[in-house]
């Protein structure tokens, strides 16, 4: 078997999409993208291709190593989005082949399905305990929100007060056993992280998400003092190399690798096992689209430290296009009770419906995030 055409597909509606194909019809799908950068990892994409026409696709480990390692630059979000998207797609292919699920070929899953949770609240959080509440209806059992709006390095406990009574409402609304992950997205400086950490305290929530900036990473073992919440973080992380320190330091109890930024099943996999070693546990990064999800779910299917899947239905992002509408067997991301089961189709086990993204790419998207300024006019993290 040989690969004959790498096809990227630029998708509402912030996606990438990618379409390997090979000389016994046998085609393979990836979500190669970093998020505002989509165009970007198309064109490395476009890069790496040079080297895999007219190679077996079935020659993974090999395959990741020369495209990682056959770089004298190597690593970093763009050229680790396109090298996963890629992987992704060559054990869609592979599977395939031989007619069974990515997880058998990874040893068989432990685990028939996982938890899942669920976005709410947007960008600038607002109304959230109706959110929670609608989707503890829907048997979600968690959820994820951004905490708070901009927050300068030293900021007023008039925000504090304000992430406080968000997740107080979601806390009543939902009960005491309701999970509620608060992500600080980056956009809490060391001062103010001190401050809301032991102020949350109380609500017994299921991680603090990206408490700092990864590169912040030395400020972690003050702020886990603070606090008895699992800290979670990982997904600006991109290879094992990069979480290596992470892991290390012994600081954070979740890791939160994306398989379509760090490198794919064949890097991500390798990561978890990292964490696993460390008694850490995995919760894959997935606002993306249906391939991504479907990675995420292999990779869950077989990785002992995994327990909980984000997944981007109905998120805020999702505007024009949402994950089910690419798919043309939407019902292998059925929720029942907080939970998703593992995809047992071959390959990725999701069938992409081709046409609708050949009609959609014609659309496109230029994504872009948000770019937000203090009072004081200077720039503010997203």
């Amino acid at each position: 078997m040989k690969i004959t055409q790498l096809e990227t597909f630029i998708v509402p509606p912030r996606w990438c999409l990618l379409k390997i194909s090979t000389d016994e019809g046998i085609v393979g799908w990836g979500e190669p993208v970093v998020e505002g950068r989509a165009h970007s990892v198309a064109a490395m994409v476009e890069e790496l291709a040079d080297y895999l026409i007219g190679t077996d696709p079935r020659r993974i480990e090999d395959h990741w190593t020369v495209l990682y390692r056959g770089g004298f630059y190597r690593g970093g979000p763009i050229h680790m989005s396109a090298l996963a998207g890629i992987d992704q797609a060559l054990w869609d292919i592979k599977g395939k082949a031989l007619g069974v699920p990515v997880h058998e070929l990874l040893g068989g899953r432990l685990r028939d399905s996982i938890k899942v949770y669920s976005w709410i609240g947007g960008d600038r959080p607002g109304d959230t305990a109706a959110m929670a509440k609608e989707r503890a209806d829907l048997g979600f059992t968690a959820i994820k929100m951004n905490a708070s709006e901009e927050m300068q390095f030293v900021d007023s406990h008039a925000k504090v007060d304000s992430v406080l009574d968000n997740v107080a409402a979601i806390r009543e609304a939902c009960g005491p056993h309701f999970g509620i992950g608060v992500d600080f997205h980056g956009r809490v400086h060391k001062p103010m992280a001190k401050v809301l950490m032991r102020e949350l305290e109380p609500y017994k929530l299921m991680f603090i998400e990206e408490p700092v900036l990864s590169e912040n990473r030395e400020a972690l073992p003050e702020l886990a003092a603070l606090t008895s919440t699992p800290i979670a973080l990982g997904e600006r992380l991109y290879s094992r190399w990069d979480f290596k320190p992470i892991l290390e330091g012994g600081y954070v109890d979740i890791i939160q690798p994306d398989p379509s930024h760090s490198g794919g099943i064949t890097e991500t996999r390798k990561i978890a096992a990292m964490a696993e070693a460390y008694d850490v546990a995995v919760a894959l990064h997935c606002p993306l689209g249906p391939i991504a999800l479907a990675v995420n779910l292999q990779l869950d299917a077989v990785c002992y430290n995994a327990f909980i899947q984000e997944q981007s239905l109905g998120i805020h992002y999702n505007q024009g296009n949402d994950i089910l509408d690419y798919i043309k067997n939407p019902d292998v991301f059925a929720y029942n009770d907080g939970y998703v089961a593992i995809p047992d189709g071959p390959g990725l086990g999701v069938e992409i419906d081709e046409n609708y993204v050949r009609e959609r790419a014609e659309i496109g998207h230029r994504w872009r995030n948000p770019i937000w300024r203090h009072a004081d006019g200077s720039f503010a993290e997203w």
